[in-house]
């Protein structure tokens, strides 16, 4: 990002206000017929953790892609709503113009190149970038240092490491284009508990040595309330329970239908007054 890049974004954050991104009641609808996300309002603050939670096929990965722009290669659209970035609209933006300014997406399935290596998976993330070999070596040193399972299997090829290598390694790569907000999707899909533990632990890292903002996808729900400042519960596309994410581990619905608090098994937010509630207030 260029200095005079950089003067725009500041000006365009009204003094005082900390909102990095602000979703305001979104819709989108993939190939002009299937409704996803019904009005969907979200905001992440600078320098924090937002959760982004609920079960398959809530609309979780569709708003990350609403907001990294990608949602064209899926044939999917934003509707209604708006999409602001620092107090600038984003909708109309190609995906490049989001990187430019700061906006990462990890994707869901992690999607490294398997035919390089991890080292040259890490340094695509820095393609973008024109401050110099030196700045770019010096951050290839720092995701060693979060990351560093990754140094000591820097030249292997990304296709023959674990899954949680790979995990790291997608991490890793955004890193390297130096963001300021990284959409995180899914970061737990198909790993063993402990790693689970250790990836959330070098995001709550990151976030508080290194000023990374993350709004991340997951169903973890325990786990990514532990990390988390904020977080939205999302369910059929559409926000029906959101607060501080310490708020929310202690709420009973959220304790019985999302942690595993209760004998009665998993239920519908829609078979509760608070999503009777919430649903009204949507509307």
């Amino acid at each position: 990002m260029t200095a005079t890049d950089t003067e725009t974004l500041t000006r365009a954050t009204p003094e005082g206000d900390d909102t990095l991104l602000d979703v305001k009641n979104i819709e989108v609808i993939y190939n002009s017929v299937i409704l996803v996300l019904k009005g969907v309002s979200l905001s992440v603050k600078k320098g924090g953790i937002t959760a982004l939670l609920g079960g398959n096929g809530a609309g979780k990965t569709t708003t990350l892609k609403a907001v990294s722009r990608l949602l064209k290669s899926e044939r999917g659209e934003v509707t209604k709503g708006q999409i602001l970035y620092r107090g600038d609209r984003i909708e109309g933006m190609a995906p490049a113009d989001m990187v430019k300014r700061g906006v990462i997406q990890v994707m869901e399935g992690r999607h490294c190149f398997e035919h390089l290596t991890i080292e040259e998976n890490l340094m695509t993330g820095a393609y973008t970038r024109g401050d110099g070999r030196r700045k770019v070596e010096d951050d290839l040193d720092l995701v060693y240092t979060y990351f560093p399972r990754l140094k000591e299997r820097r030249k292997s090829q990304a296709g023959y490491t674990s899954g949680g290598e790979q995990q790291m390694c997608a991490i890793g790569r955004a890193l390297m284009s130096r963001p300021e907000t990284v959409l995180l999707d899914e970061p737990s899909m198909g790993l063993a508990p402990q790693l689970v533990e250790e990836i959330f632990g070098i995001v709550k890292d990151l976030n508080e040595k290194e000023g990374v903002s993350f709004l991340l996808a997951e169903q973890n729900t325990n786990v990514a309330l532990r990390f988390a400042h904020q977080g939205y519960i999302l369910e059929s596309g559409r926000v029906v329970m959101d607060g501080k994410a310490a708020d929310l581990r202690e709420n009973p619905d959220v304790k019985e239908f999302y942690l595993g608090m209760s004998d009665e098994g998993r239920k519908s937010f829609r078979d509760t007054r608070s999503y009777r509630r919430r649903k009204r207030w949507l509307s």
